[in-house]
């Protein structure tokens, strides 16, 4: 009986540490996030890009409970800026930040 016990054990334990070095595919690794990928996407027109401050016009983007409008957003920091003007449509990535408040992550011409 004690030749199985230590045998068992070992097996327990290296399925216990195989376990806890998998992969946790369900979870979203954020180390290298892809700013175009990762955030509430959408449409816009651009009416006016001021320092940090778009404005901008989009439709409903439902993921978010927004109806269609027309508002100033804050570009971030880090934010991913494409050659856009004035006039064009844009597709835009939005995060929400810790104060609850949604900021554009990336401002991309639309192709």
């Amino acid at each position: 009986m004690h030749n199985l016990i230590l045998p068992l054990m070992m097996t327990g334990l290296l399925a216990t540490t195989a376990i806890a070095s998998e992969d946790h595919s369900g979870h979203a690794d954020h180390s290298g996030h892809d700013a175009m990928h990762d955030g509430v996407q959408t449409q816009a027109t651009i009416n006016s890009i001021e320092g940090k401050t778009v404005n901008l016009s989009h439709g409903p983007i439902p993921e978010i409970g927004w109806p269609a409008m027309t508002m100033d957003l804050q570009l971030l920091d880090e934010a991913k800026v494409g050659d856009v003007a004035a006039g064009q449509d844009a597709l835009i990535v939005l995060e929400k930040g810790e104060d609850g408040m949604y900021a554009i992550r990336a401002l991309m011409p639309m192709e």
